[in-house]
């Protein structure tokens, strides 16, 4: 077979963004980064991936870490290495379309922190919501990667991608990526693709491929014969299943040929050896479900999507269940319209899968991101939507033909205003902007001196791994336990004999002291507060999943109809409200806004009116 393309193959390395957000849920530390750029710099990368995609809510979410902070100092240490982030078009590295002012904004300060290279997608390949940030990339004179998300269904053909493709030629692309996140193409395709790029661009074209079906590989190596200009890949240690091809291993395969790409094999040992070490770090983040597996050729869920969705289902005692939300997601995929698994689409077919199986029934919630995608709130589906589904969720609401951004006014001035003097400079506000609540609560953590990192837990067979032994000897073992965001410091002071099936425990919590039967949860409940009563009737309302209240809608004493919106809750990342399914009178507000609350919980009660028509559907 002969090659388009005859030069040495450029790589991109992914291990400080989308590696590690792959197999261990984006949980990689700045501190664990640094020591090692040294040798990163010397490697000849044609770039690195250092931020963007989850690593900023990562940072800000659970590490309390200034994701602007960390790309400084990953400036200073890589002096002479291209950085590279992804950016989720209109969306930025939200969840939300944001106002054109807030995009410009975003780019101009990334770029000026020490972004070169930037990643820019639309989860549903709608072109217009890449205009702005392409434009502004080009402003800043940084290098735009314009995107295909690729991904299988009936209206995904190669034409189409190249049809694509010369849209954002024609913004100024300096590159067009095949962005393969959930690792569904095949050698062949692989070939055929790029094949009818190279064939219509005359642009450089780089292979992005996740190894979770085992392909991943074999698609680089067709894609570089059909003339693929790039790859990217990831540092051994963290290669591999839902992750990317090694980089030492594609380096190897090229090497002396004439697409041998240069690079140093021994110190790229060195580096993966450095990283092998730091990954035991983040065992607790570490899922079955980030093995290679030929079966996402019939889910389609790409790697970061599956150890998040994971991580999040453990976090619900759940995760039994993760097949049959994997048998969910092609349903519920189909029913929006064949989008591509990607943020923010993969958290709105995901979390709607999840709902679909723990509520017992399909769409019996339906979270408001479905409800905005349905309406067009994140731009035109890829082919027509389920119209039974798309009704119920909006009825009458007028569905949004434009490009949605053009129906939001300039924001940053509102925005600047509501968050204040937490914000020290241009940055903070954009992280404000990003994750609002999240944003302002980590902004307000940082000024008190309270920032407190989620814990690591020690290595099995680790010193730290011998408390309950010490326990048992009776020596004091003292440590914090998180529970839905509270913090609680736990002192076990020792553990009595076994009787009728129970220990007891003997411990302090909080510093009072406690003997109770080992039932730890109800004590933890009840040292919290926590007194809600469980929901039993129709008038109770309760959340389907565990999360925080976004918003309370209604008050003590309004009436309410069936259908009426209650509540806001957030869980996994989406917002979804709460409906009456009586009508009534509102009696009691159990919860405020910021609240954590668990499934089946009365967190509103409403007494059904007597003359009320409570027979209407949600």
């Amino acid at each position: 077979m002969t090659s388009i393309n005859k030069k040495p193959i450029e790589i991109t390395d992914l291990v400080l963004r989308d590696a590690h957000q792959s197999l261990i849920a984006t949980r990689m530390r700045t501190e664990d980064m640094l020591p090692i750029c040294s040798k990163l710099d010397q490697v000849g990368y044609w770039s690195l991936e250092v931020w963007g995609g989850a690593t900023f809510d990562a940072c800000v979410r659970f590490l309390k870490e200034d994701p602007w902070e960390r790309l400084r100092k990953l400036r200073a240490a890589l002096p002479n290495t291209r950085l590279q982030m992804l950016l989720r078009g209109q969306n930025l590295l939200g969840y939300r379309h944001y106002a054109d002012d807030v995009v410009k904004a975003f780019v101009e300060k990334s770029a000026e922190n020490g972004i070169d290279v930037f990643r820019v997608f639309d989860a549903l390949n709608d072109v217009r919501n890449l205009e702005t940030a392409m434009k502004a990339v080009k402003d800043s004179g940084k290098h735009a990667q314009g995107t295909l998300c690729y991904t299988t269904s009936p209206v995904h053909t190669p034409e189409k991608f190249v049809q694509q493709a010369k849209q954002l030629r024609d913004m100024g692309a300096d590159t067009i990526v095949v962005k393969d996140m959930a690792g569904l193409l095949t050698p062949f395709a692989t070939f055929d693709l790029v094949s009818a790029l190279k064939a219509e661009i005359d642009l450089p074209i780089v292979m992005h491929s996740h190894s979770t079906a085992g392909l991943a590989a074999l698609c680089q190596m067709k894609a570089i014969e059909a003339g693929a200009d790039r790859i990217d890949t990831a540092i051994s240690a963290f290669a591999g299943g839902t992750s990317h091809p090694a980089t030492e291993s594609q380096v190897a395969a090229l090497k002396d040929s004439p697409f041998d790409t240069g690079l140093d094999l021994t110190l790229l040992s060195e580096i993966a050896d450095y990283f092998r070490e730091v990954r035991k770090k983040y065992h607790q983040f570490e899922s079955e479900f980030t093995r290679e597996d030929v079966s996402v050729q019939i889910n389609q869920v790409p790697g970061g999507m599956m150890s998040n969705l994971a991580n999040q289902l453990k976090e619900q005692n759940a995760l039994d269940r993760i097949r049959e939300v994997f048998d969910e997601i092609p349903r519920v995929r189909e029913d929006l319209g064949f989008p591509p698994l990607v943020t923010p689409s993969s958290q709105i077919v995901g979390t709607q899968a999840v709902y679909n199986v723990l509520g017992g029934e399909r769409y019996k919630t339906i979270t408001n991101e479905v409800k905005r995608y349905l309406q067009g709130g994140y731009g035109a589906a890829p082919a027509p939507v389920n119209k039974e589904l798309q009704q119920r969720a909006i009825g009458n609401e007028e569905l949004i033909e434009c490009r949605p951004a053009d129906l939001l006014q300039p924001e940053m001035d509102k925005i600047k205003a509501d968050i204040g003097d937490l914000a020290s400079n241009q940055e903070d506000i954009l992280t404000y902007a990003m994750f609002p609540d999240l944003g302002r609560d980590y902004l307000q953590q940082r000024k008190d001196g309270t920032l407190q990192p989620e814990a690591l837990l020690p290595e099995p067979n680790s010193a730290n791994s011998m408390a309950s032994s010490s326990a048992q000897e009776g020596r004091p073992t003292e440590f914090k336990i998180d529970v839905h965001g509270e913090t609680y410091e736990v002192t076990i002071t020792g553990v009595g004999d076994a009787g009728s099936g129970k220990r007891k425990m003997y411990l302090s919590l909080d510093g009072v002291p406690e003997e109770t039967l080992f039932e730890p949860l109800d004590s933890y409940q009840a040292q919290a507060g926590n007194q809600r009563k469980k929901a039993n009737a129709p008038g109770h309302v309760s959340a389907a999943m565990p999360g925080s209240v976004v918003d309370v809608l209604v008050k003590e004493g309004d009436k309410v109809n069936v259908g009426q919106g209650i509540l806001v809750t957030e869980a996994m990342k989406m917002e979804n409200e709460i409906q009456a399914i009586i009508a009534g009178t509102v009696s009691h507000v159990y919860v405020q806004k910021g609240d954590r609350v668990t499934p089946g919980e009365i967190l509103v009660e409403i007494v059904a009116d007597e003359t009320a028509d409570n027979q209407g559907e949600k």
